[in-house]
């Protein structure tokens, strides 16, 4: 018994070593791809024809797709290990569910089909991990879309059951149906109903069985009606708790966000210095990486110093003294993690915001990041305008030095 727990035991750890690095190695170029996409729509390498553009953006939306496929197998690893923990807040089912339906409006559209929505009360609110219960929700939106012939109608209805304190997100639809005898097997990862190579319907037989993991570990389940020919009613209920009520100024105390004696609001905003444009440090070690980073931040009015090493990147530091650091993790000889540590060290740069900017995503690597001095962590491929926004974010105001 105690041979067969070994083996099994290190056959885990092999798998998770596996999808730590297919997955390192599959972000690295889709980097590339999609944030090059982006750049380029955006023209900042010159002026491109309709078409052109139209071409752009699917490659982008392609990318976009694969990047779905892989986070879908980290998330459902990191519920298998244990290791996926939910951000559970109050969350306005009303501001949700319209954020889902938005996802998918632009699929039924073009399919012509009527999608419906209901929700009661109009103003529900339940504790739930937001990201991950749009998550949910798309997933069962997209396969409504998606096996429902053009023409066709579906909908999602939301109902807040006091008596059973539980809130039930039910997605409709009048498409092809599920067969009585393919039930069991709905919710199994990597299986697809129909798996004949003439298949209508593409996927990887991942979405359902993370709807139903997500679902429980919010501690609730995933009912599913059928009839073939006639459709589909997918339900997740969820618990309906909500949060004793706090006074603001409380909740803002218990956050620990500084609040000044005489009444202000607690947050400053302040407007970046004119006087010269902010200095950026990229550590990375990827030359398509570097070029399309430099291409667009420079655009973006930012002035950017590379440096392809850890030491390299400490050197440079120290040197230039700059605004930010972008800070690549997988790197030679001295990887982001060392790199940060010793930064951390260094007197004159100890309060230099620091970005994790890497292709490593399996479970624990952005706690990893932050303990290591970052102050905030991304994964690659990433959003161009949203690494710009955060860049902003993390800014010093101009009496600190900017």
């Amino acid at each position: 018994m105690s041979a067969a727990n070994a083996a099994l035991a290190r056959a885990t750890r092999l798998k998770d070593e596996f999808l730590a690095s297919m997955s390192h190695e599959l972000r690295t170029p889709l980097t590339g791809i999609l944030a090059f996409a982006q750049a380029l729509q955006k023209q900042i390498y010159g002026p491109l024809t309709e078409k052109q553009l139209n071409s752009l953006k699917s490659i982008e939306d392609s990318g976009k797709h694969l990047l779905e496929l892989i986070n879908d197998i980290l998330d459902l690893s990191k519920i298998e290990a244990g290791m996926m923990e939910l951000e559970i807040g109050l969350v306005s089912a009303e501001e949700i569910c319209q954020a889902s339906l938005r996802l998918i409006k632009q699929m039924a559209q073009a399919k012509r089909q009527d999608v419906a929505y209901r929700l009661s009360p109009l103003d529900l609110r339940l504790l739930a991990d937001n990201r991950r219960l749009k998550q949910m929700l798309v997933n069962l939106l997209s396969n409504a879309v998606k096996f429902t012939p053009e023409g066709g109608s579906l909908g999602l209805e939301v109902e807040g059951d006091s008596r059973q304190e539980a809130v039930r997100f039910t997605v409709w639809d009048t498409g092809v149906g599920i067969a009585g005898e393919d039930m069991p097997r709905l919710f199994q990862s990597f299986v697809q109903l129909d798996s004949r190579l003439s298949r209508r319907y593409a996927g990887t037989g991942l979405g359902l069985a993370l709807v139903r993991r997500m679902a429980e570990l919010h501690g609730g389940g995933v009912a599913v009606e059928s009839e073939v020919g006639k459709g589909s009613r997918f339900t997740i209920a969820l618990p309906w708790n909500l949060p004793p009520r706090i006074d603001p100024a409380d909740r803002l105390a218990q956050r620990g966000a500084p609040r000044s004696a005489g009444g202000d609001h607690p947050m400053r905003l302040v407007k970046l210095a004119q006087a010269r444009r902010p200095r950026l440090l990229l550590a990375e070690d990827t030359e398509t990486t570097i070029t399309l980073l430099s291409d667009y931040l420079e655009a973006e009015g930012y002035e950017l110093i590379v440096a392809r090493s850890g030491s390299e990147a400490i050197q440079k530091a120290r040197e230039v003294s700059p605004d930010l650091i972008l800070m690549d993790v997988q790197m030679p000889g001295m990887d982001g993690l060392e790199t940060m540590q010793r930064i951390r060290q260094e007197s004159a740069l100890a309060a230099t915001p620091m970005i994790a900017l890497t292709a490593l995503a399996m479970p624990g690597d952005r706690e990893r990041c932050l303990a290591a001095g970052a102050n905030d962590y991304l994964t690659k491929p990433v959003n161009l305008e949203g690494l710009a926004q955060t860049i902003r974010g993390k800014l010093p105001a101009p009496e600190e030095g900017v």
